[in-house]
């Protein structure tokens, strides 16, 4: 591994950190469909997206890497494309095993075009308002880390939050102070000595340091988690625009951040204070706090289509109806196709109790959306009763689903916006010999009898919607058998 350091001038290549749950968020945020990918604080870009648009300004900064888990790959492809924001590598955890891994994957994927990678380490789900405070921070966290220093962010605290860790500073060093402790989330009355005594700042989980400096740290303090990673990493495979690397291998590494892994026990580590309001939406209550400005004469934030009355101090946010409060105070109100939360704006950090009831119970409101998002556009369940149901289907211009046929059910397509493109084989012809295409318009629809080989395309310039019927005893997503993909998926979708 070589020694050498990158100096200021190297450009500088952002790190995302996509692998976040979010059940604190529920409902709208779900295993499948996570925070990061949701436009919780402006209706058009996600928390993602504003990670990514959060650099804009900055100089010398190459494309980001993306690192995330298998589930999400096609969700932040898409979220680059909207945004029309090229890559640095889109690597995929096999499993999650916390920030150590994931950073020491992508210090590995950024050595493959830079000899002198400079990482910006930034989880996903950030909100910082003040962006050119931001910026004039992360101008001089490169300065140090060109040094060889190990940058982490402190936030300066504005409160005694409890659902945030602490970090304690030391001496002054260069622009910051050297780490004298990293302390966990405390109770309230720690919480105000840390705000009275000062020298404490918010653990943002945000980073700068060389790629080497990070992987030479890791093998100094780490070792367990540098040698599995690297292994999985010797083995990588690229899958369209994704890197995958070798399962077996990442799992053996400890689940563990990379400030219990490496910050605590470097000494080159440096916190580097930065006063901008700051937020991990990491709950509501934190949605709340960070949309402040958009609270009504009550203290009110409302989303969507409210109606409150007689109601202060609370969050309601309604997706597909009208939601209605009256004499309420201090709650949370989240409204979704197929789930509603209602609750003491103060428990939210007691949310993850009752998605892990759900997801014992074995609901899948816990993992799923009624809309389920697809590489190639997106579906919605409308009714599901025994023996049928009903989607809606929305295919984008120029995608496809999958070449595929179904054993156990049949299904009916009417086009209602758009115009299908269907391939199909006779029913009895397993050699496919007998593949066709046929243009179904608006107002026109088709007959799949079970065990029919086909598949949809969108070849328009508007987004083709259709109402599909399925009929059957057996209706889940795995009943698929696919031929063609070029997603290269192998299970459902």
């Amino acid at each position: 591994m070589s020694n050498s350091l990158p100096n200021a001038a190297d450009p500088l290549i952002p790190v995302i950190l996509s692998g976040g749950s979010g059940t604190r968020l529920w409902p709208v945020s779900r295993h499948d469909y996570p925070k990061q990918f949701l436009p919780l604080m402006d209706a058009e870009h996600s928390l993602l997206q504003q990670t990514l648009l959060r650099l804009e300004g900055l100089k010398n900064v190459s494309d980001p890497i993306m690192v995330c888990n298998e589930a999400h790959r096609f969700l932040v492809a898409e979220q680059l494309r909207q945004l029309d924001v090229a890559h640095g590598g889109i690597v995929l955890e096999p499993v999650g095993r916390n920030t150590a891994p994931a950073i020491a994957l992508a210090a590995f994927q950024a050595l493959e075009a830079h000899d002198d990678a400079l990482l910006l380490i930034m989880p996903a789900d950030h909100v910082i308002k003040n962006v050119p405070v931001f910026h004039q921070a992360l101008e001089k966290g490169r300065a140090m880390a060109a040094h060889g220093r190990l940058v982490t962010f402190g936030i300066a605290p504005t409160s005694p939050h409890t659902g945030y860790g602490y970090i304690r500073a030391g001496q002054p060093v260069e622009e910051g102070f050297t780490i004298d402790a990293f302390v966990e989330k405390p109770d309230g009355e720690t919480a105000q000595s840390y705000l009275s005594q000062g020298g404490y700042y918010w653990n943002s989980g945000m980073f700068m340091f060389s790629a080497q400096t990070c992987l030479a740290a890791l093998e100094q303090h780490a070792p367990e988690v540098l040698n599995a990673v690297k292994s999985a990493w010797q083995t990588r495979q690229g899958d369209l625009d994704f890197t995958r690397v070798d399962q077996a291998a990442f799992e053996q590494s400890p689940d563990i951040s990379i400030d219990y892994a490496v910050m605590e026990h470097t000494k080159q580590g440096v916190v580097l204070p930065l006063e901008s309001p700051w937020s991990d939406i990491g709950a509501w209550d934190a949605v709340f706090e960070a949309r402040t400005d958009e609270r009504d004469d009550h203290g009110n934030v409302s989303i969507g289509d409210v109606l409150l009355h007689d109601t202060t101090d609370s969050f309601v946010m309604s997706q597909s109806r009208l939601v209605a409060t009256l004499g309420l105070a201090n709650i949370v109100a989240i409204e979704t196709e197929d789930a509603i939360l209602l609750a003491d704006r103060s428990r939210m950090q007691d949310l993850k109790h009752v998605v892990a009831r759900l997801e014992s119970e074995g609901r899948t409101e816990s993992r799923a959306h009624c809309r389920v998002h697809r590489p190639w556009g997106w579906y919605r369940t409308m009714v599901r009763e025994p023996g049928f149901q009903v989607k809606e289907i929305m295919v984008t211009p120029g995608a496809a689903l999958s070449l595929q046929m179904h054993h156990h059910r049949a299904e009916h397509w009417v086009v209602v916006q758009g115009t299908a493109k269907v391939t199909r084989a006779d029913r009895d012809d397993p050699e496919m010999t007998s593949l066709r295409s046929m243009l179904v318009t608006e107002d026109e629809s088709i007959y799949l009898p079970l065990g029919t080989v086909h598949r949809l395309e969108n070849p328009g310039r508007i987004p083709l919607k259709l109402i599909e019927v399925q009929t059957g005893h057996y209706l889940d997503e795995d009943d698929i058998v696919r031929f063609e993909d070029r997603y290269n998926r192998s299970v459902d979708g």
